[in-house]
């Protein structure tokens, strides 16, 4: 028996939020070719802005010219090494923007195939039949302390050491990036989205208002409004991308 194909519809909202001068993220959405994309900037000055946007701009430049035939996997490491590659190239040639960086979770999809990929701590959530599950893991200080067991989820909350990343794009030549592989279902919801939600909102919290019958553009903009409510210390940005039949 056939299996049904999905298609994606999607929607984004991007906020500086309560406390900073600037919004050092940036997203970007191709539908058409598959691919979502949330990074999170670091550096001082403009820097943070400058190495989230590049990241996305060679993001999208690359997997949206990738050739159909190109594995999702091999179409992505690709794209993370040009893109990391371009901003550590920048900061090594300007004095002002060394050490900028960013994190990236990306989305790439076709048809029921999916693979989330991230570097750094922006995550990636799947909304499925109610319940939320964080499908990525963040690379930063607190997060592996946690998996190691050295550390509690609560002690993490309220660790000084949050902010801390262990890996982040442009910071260094090379950079690792994870993969996961799923299977879409018709009525699958992915979030991909900075820390700047998720610092100020629990899981619980996100899945509550994800269960919320609005548009994918209401939804978005009811996270930030939520996170901002909740504190709004940084920059706040989700994109979310529904399979429907």
């Amino acid at each position: 028996m056939a299996t049904a194909l999905v298609h994606y519809t999607a929607a984004a909202a991007s906020d500086r939020g309560l406390r900073r001068a600037s919004n050092e993220d940036a997203f970007g959405i191709s539908v058409e070719h598959g691919v979502f994309l949330v990074c999170d900037g670091m550096g001082g000055a403009a820097a943070g802005e400058i190495a989230s946007a590049l990241a996305v701009d060679e993001m999208l430049r690359m997997l949206t010219s990738r050739a159909e035939a190109a594995p999702m996997v091999q179409a992505a490491q690709e794209a993370i090494l040009i893109a990391n590659e371009a901003i550590f190239s920048l900061s090594q040639r300007d004095q002002n923007l060394r050490g900028m960086g960013t994190t990236l979770v990306g989305l790439l999809v076709e048809e029921r195939h999916v693979l989330a990929l991230n570097v750094g701590d922006s995550r990636c959530y799947l909304m499925r039949n109610g319940k939320l599950l964080q499908v990525t893991e963040d690379h930063s200080f607190v997060d592996e302390q946690v998996r190691l067991g050295h550390m509690t989820r609560e002690q993490a909350l309220r660790s000084n050491f949050r902010s801390v990343i262990t890996r982040a794009l442009g910071t260094q030549s090379q950079v690792q990036p994870d993969m996961f592989q799923l299977e879409a279902e018709p009525g699958d919801l992915f979030l991909l989205c900075s820390d700047g939600l998720t610092r100020e909102l629990t899981d619980s919290a996100i899945e509550s208002l994800l269960g919320v019958d609005l548009p994918l553009e209401g939804l978005c903009a009811s996270l930030v409004s939520a996170a901002n409510q909740a504190g709004g210390h940084d920059n706040i940005t989700c994109v979310l991308a529904r399979a429907e039949l």
